[in-house]
């Protein structure tokens, strides 16, 4: 399996910013100490070119990003300073998403170990997330006549807004979101399915829901060739940002039960990690390591 990482490009955070970065690097030498992957598993991907974030977003925003421009309301709506290492960072975790969908379609899957940038509209980002890699990815492959049809599962606890908004009034893209119902974003564009969990919603209630909500997501979505998988590590019980009350063991159980769901239909995944917010990096990692 190919993975794809761009933790070496770093960003220059002030002092406690309470985004854990750091969470990429670990992960990443976690997978490559367990002996499952050689070296050759492991890819830098090229950066999203231009062309290709702008079958997305819009040109006036892209530019924006891309000289430093955003105005104060929208750094502090995205959450990160501007920098030229968090514009080449950004464009290289959706390039990441690009590359482990080309991937997953000759090899069934890959993994971005990075990604999953739900909240970035087409005109805008926000909480943490620049660009959509997801919603890139899905438009580069049908622009390149890979596929036709997509599928996002998004399994982070916050509602991914971005996708659901970008993705609005195309059927050749279905929208599926498990989310926390009073978690951020405050306001929730509809996806094509949403599942809205109350606060501190434990492992059995919400692997029903996931059950429940894959089923109608294959049943409403039809023929389909391809699925991007947003695995945040985010509903976990100890995440300072996710109101929820998983445990590890439930979140293992819910990436199985995505998986099985996957593989019933044969449709190839590219994974992408979505958010984590511990006070203990490592549980982050031990939650995507397994």
């Amino acid at each position: 399996m190919k993975l794809f990482y761009t933790d070496h490009f770093e960003l220059p955070l002030p002092a406690g910013h309470r985004f854990p970065m750091a969470k990429y690097r670990l992960l990443r030498e976690r997978l490559a100490a367990r002996g499952d992957f050689s070296e050759t598993d492991f890819h830098t991907p090229p950066p999203a070119t231009e062309e290709q974030l702008l079958l997305v977003h819009t040109e006036d925003y892209v530019q924006r990003v891309f000289q430093g421009e955003l105005a104060p309301a929208e750094i502090r709506r995205l959450g990160f300073p501007w920098s030229s290492e968090l514009v080449e960072r950004s464009r290289r975790s959706v390039g990441a998403t690009i590359a482990a969908g080309r991937a997953a379609l000759t090899e069934g899957a890959a993994v971005n170990l990075a990604g999953g940038t739900h909240h970035a509209h087409a005109d805008r980002g926000g909480g943490f997330c620049v660009f959509n890699d997801a919603a890139v990815a899905i438009r580069a492959l049908q622009a390149e006549g890979a596929i036709e049809r997509a599928v996002v599962l998004d399994c982070d606890v916050h509602q991914g807004d971005g996708t659901a908004a970008i993705f609005g009034e195309d059927a050749s893209v279905f929208t599926f979101s498990i989310h926390g119902a009073k978690n951020f974003p405050l306001f929730k564009p509809p996806s094509d399915l949403d599942v809205p969990l109350p606060d501190d919603t434990a492992d059995e209630s919400y692997l029903a829901a996931l059950a429940a909500g894959l089923d109608e997501t294959f049943r409403r979505a039809g023929p389909t060739q391809f699925a991007v998988y947003i695995a945040g590590a985010d509903p976990y019980a100890g995440d300072r940002l996710g109101r929820m009350q998983l445990t590890k063991e439930g979140l293992l159980r819910r990436d199985e039960l995505v998986f099985a769901a996957l593989a019933e239909r044969g449709l190839p995944v590219a994974v992408v990690m979505g958010g984590g917010y511990c006070r203990n990096i490592e549980e982050i990692v031990d939650i995507h390591e397994q």
